[in-house]
């Protein structure tokens, strides 16, 4: 069976201990390869090589950061089809899902392309008699980042990108539930002409995380995952020197008001809930139904649901696939289990369904539960999967309430034909990424993706011009060239003149 290896200086390296972990096809239920666990020993080789590739990777010209860029970009959207099937193969999402990610990737990737623009720095002449003020930004070092695996290519082109062309060498630790597209792009990443030594793979568990978090040669950390590990990473990284921006969890509320095109808000439920299987931190996951909008919307959700079709991603015909490990797919269930237990009425149950040829697979069909309170387990936790919960609500205010007092802040929306409503909403909302009459607002590559309150750890979000920043220091100079009139001793504090 093939081991999945670390990529360092340019090149797999076999792993210097038996310690790896399965790496299944979720639709089948089947182990069809290993990825190997770093060490230490081995992270520090990584950090090493990244740190000796800085001292010529942060002097090249940006010229020759934006070229390779702009050929690694070539390279990804030749083979996305086949990151795509990658994809689907570990993680087990559609195979057109799968293409939406590598594309949502390839837009930063084209917005890194641009980076020289946008690290221009300022300039003042005579600030005081014949002295400059300028600044300019400089990359911060070597950085590190840790992926989850909803998004195993995605997710890094967040980071990767942005960092290597403010200058700086990455090591990425990606999930190892799904790594091998990190290693494709990593191979990718070379034949663009990324010299060797400044992107680096390991692969591994809390070991390689806490090296990285603790290693002294590591300057800055990007994570995305869950909030108890956002936490963690967050507080270990700062504790250690580190710069970190550590994006956790969610609860994405979506709220119907009862003038809402109910078939638009329909659609949107569905797919922004089922889509990925529910594997998606922008997933919308509660509906917040206003009024009598419940019992006009559910019948409509209920319709779409019906005509769902779950199986092998590989497989055309399929809209859903499965979830990620047995493990998640129990844990998904047991939280509807918990709900109806707690009183919430499930109305459409996922957790009976079969694929025929796929008795193995780490199976849950789309599941709609109805008048879910906010004391449930199943409300205030993430799932992360395909349940769609609904609590309705009496009021516009009470709606606004329960999204106020959730912990996460990651994303909303907002579904009605009130102009004024919409843009109350969108003032009043404590959350980080707002829709209106769109239920997955994840910005363009040119903002900047990030939550609020429990779903963020850190000032600055993640891409866009929030990257710019998080990748880069910023250096300011005063200057002045000799001249005799500014000669001789003065203690005094300088004055402008």
């Amino acid at each position: 069976m093939d081991t999945i290896r670390h990529w360092i200086n340019g090149a797999f390296v076999d792993p210097k201990t038996d310690r790896s972990a399965d790496v299944f096809n979720p639709a089948t239920g089947e182990v069809q390869k290993k990825v190997a666990l770093a060490s230490e020993a081995e992270v520090d080789s990584a950090v090493a090589t990244a740190k000796k590739t800085l001292e010529s990777w942060q002097h090249a010209s940006l010229a020759t950061r934006t070229r390779v860029l702009f050929a690694y970009r070539e390279l990804v959207n030749r083979h996305k089809d086949e990151i795509a099937k990658m994809l689907t193969m570990e993680h087990g999402k559609v195979f057109s899902d799968a293409q939406g990610e590598v594309q949502r990737g390839l837009e930063v990737v084209e917005y890194a392309c641009g980076l020289s623009e946008l690290l221009k720095g300022e300039i003042n002449e005579n600030v005081s008699t014949e002295v400059d003020t300028y600044s300019f930004r400089q990359p911060v070092g070597v950085v590190a980042g840790i992926t989850p695996f909803n998004f195993p290519a995605m997710v890094p082109m967040w980071m990767y990108p942005v960092a290597i062309a403010c200058g700086n060498t990455f090591v990425l630790k990606p999930s190892e539930r799904d790594p091998s597209v990190t290693n494709f792009c990593a191979e990718l990443l070379q034949k663009a002409g990324l010299p060797d030594g400044v992107f680096n793979v390991v692969h591994g568990d809390k070991v390689a995380v806490d090296t990285l978090l603790q290693h002294r040669d590591v300057s800055a950390i990007s994570f995305v995952g869950s909030t108890p590990i956002a936490k963690y990473i967050y507080e270990n990284g700062t504790k250690n020197g580190k710069r970190v921006q550590a994006l956790g969890g969610a609860k994405n509320h979506m709220v119907v008001l009862p003038d809402a095109d109910m078939d638009l808000a329909a659609d949107a439920a569905v797919n922004a809930g089922f889509g990925s299987a529910g594997e998606r931190c922008m997933a919308i996951s509660v509906l917040v139904c206003v009024g009598n909008a419940a019992d006009k919307l559910l019948p409509k959700i209920r319709e779409r649901m019906a005509t769902l079709k779950v199986g092998n991603g590989l497989d055309p015909a399929s809209q859903m696939g499965p979830l990620i490990t047995r493990v998640h797919r129990d844990k998904v269930a047991s939280y509807v289990a918990s709900g109806q237990k707690d009183g919430a009425d499930v109305l459409v149950d996922g957790r009976t369904l079969k694929v025929e040829g796929h008795d193995n697979g780490f199976w849950l069909g789309p599941t709609l539960m109805d008048n879910v309170k906010p004391g449930m387990a199943c409300y205030q936790e993430e799932i992360f999967g395909p349940v769609l919960s609904v609590v309705r609500a009496s009021s516009y205010e009470e709606a606004i309430r329960l999204i106020h007092e959730h912990p996460y802040g990651n994303g909303t929306a907002v579904f009605t034909n009130d102009g004024g409503a919409a843009r109350k909403f969108r003032h009043e909302i404590q959350v980080g990424m707002v829709g209106i009459n769109v239920p997955i607002p994840v910005p363009m590559s040119y903002y900047s993706f990030g939550g609020w309150k429990q779903s963020l750890f850190g000032d600055l979000h993640i891409y866009g011009p929030d990257g710019v920043k998080f990748y880069t220091r910023s250096k300011v100079v005063i200057e002045r060239w000799p001249d005799p009139r500014f000669r001789g001793i003065d203690l005094g504090f300088p004055q402008q003149k």
